[in-house]
């Protein structure tokens, strides 16, 4: 692992297919690639270069997978844990400087955002949860486990990795403890004044939704006296806010059932009473059938495209929750409606919008587009990073 990259193996572009690497794209697709020195293994580090043999970068390789070389490096330097430690603590630096929420349980490595591609870190509390998205970070990860508890003064690290991104990469799914202390069921956490219960272990991403850290405070600060329904609710967190932010009354609607005992028990853990039902239901069948209206609706859905051939019937299923969420609002109501979906781009969500106001003959006009927080950083040269995107809405 520590050898110079003169020494490494050699991975060459097709001719013409350098130029994302010369503005710093981290990902060489398996179709740019001419060929690749033999020798090889699933998530070895590779020196790439161009047709003419000019250096361009040094990553870690996956032939199994469509982005088959993901760049560590632009320079032409050690991949080491040497490496890995710099990485990781200008990640923890930015931490400490951008100014957040008052919470215990934010994200601590994002991937390219950090320059750490495939990998992804958070924290709660006292644990941080792991997932170890590829080939190439899986071979990191004792090494990066390492250098976790190191810098950092927790009890345990959990390595979550069920994510369906690892079966693109050929990699099985393991959850269990990579350092330290098993952490409990259930992980109380804080985030502006609010308690969550956090089951890291049966929960989906790392457990919660850290990423909509700043949409739920705006949310709370939108609810007072208001009707809220909240769609796609997973836990309540959007829910919790509505309440606490003075809500009339929230719904919180969810499929999962397990979720749903947790957003009951957030409910009843700040004594919202008869202000606060959960629904367990198919959010699309709900909103088409729901009477009366709302005055606040959150639409917070799962990913719905997972790869560009998925796009079209990822639009159509935003565009009928959209719709559906419009007919519901109550004139002058708000909507925060959201897409986690890489490959849907920011424009193209709010055009998904727009056909959906257009189809539901209500006037709507944006009052904020909302985007990763500042935790959730986004490299420059890589705009898939960008993932989520949202827009609240106010209809007239």
């Amino acid at each position: 692992m520590n050898l110079p990259t003169a020494n490494r193996l050699r991975c060459v572009l097709k001719k013409g297919r350098e130029k994302p690497l010369l503005g710093r794209h981290p990902w060489v697709y398996s179709g740019a690639i001419d060929r690749i020195e033999e020798g090889y293994a699933k998530g070895d580090l590779v020196r790439v270069e161009g047709a003419g043999g000019e250096f361009l970068g040094i990553g870690y390789l996956n032939p199994d997978s469509q982005i088959a070389v993901r760049i560590l490096s632009f320079e032409d330097t050690a991949v080491d844990a040497e490496f890995f430690k710099g990485r990781i603590k200008a990640a923890l630096e930015l931490r400490s400087e951008i100014p957040m929420a008052e919470t215990n349980a934010y994200r601590l490595i994002q991937s390219e955002g950090d320059f750490i591609p495939g990998l992804i870190v958070d924290r709660y509390a006292d644990y941080l949860v792991a997932q170890f998205l590829t080939a190439g970070m899986e071979k990191w990860k004792e090494t990066i486990a390492e250098i976790l508890h190191e810098l950092m003064p927790v009890k345990g690290i959990f390595e979550k990795d069920d994510p369906e991104v690892r079966s693109l990469e050929g990699l099985d799914k393991q959850i269990g403890v990579l350092w330290g202390e098993e952490p409990p069921e259930f992980i109380e956490i804080t985030e502006n004044g609010n308690r969550f219960f956090v089951d890291v272990k049966r929960g989906q991403k790392t457990g919660f939704f850290l990423d909509q850290r700043d949409n739920r405070r705006l949310v709370g600060n939108l609810s007072a006296g208001k009707r809220v329904l909240n769609c796609f609710a997973y836990t309540g967190g959007f829910s919790v806010y509505a309440l606490r932010g003075g809500a009339k009354d929230v719904v919180s609607v969810e499929s999962q059932e397990l979720a749903c005992k947790q957003a009951e028990r957030h409910g009843v853990e700040m004594g919202a009473g008869d202000r606060h039902k959960v629904v367990r239901a198919d959010v699309f069948e709900y909103l088409r059938q729901a009477e009366g209206e709302f005055d606040v609706i959150v639409l917070d859905p799962p990913g719905f495209c997972k790869s560009k051939a998925g796009v079209n019937g990822a639009s159509r299923g935003y565009k009928d929750i959209n719709l559906f969420a419009l007919k519901r609002l109550a004139p002058g109501g708000m909507l925060l409606t959201c897409s986690c979906s890489s490959f849907i781009s920011a424009d193209l969500f709010q055009k998904i919008v727009f056909g959906a106001a257009k189809d539901a003959a209500r006037s709507v006009r944006i009052l904020l587009h909302t985007a990763n927080p500042m935790d959730h950083p986004t490299d420059l040269s890589h705009p898939e990073g960008s993932y989520l995107k949202g827009l609240l809405c106010q209809v007239l």
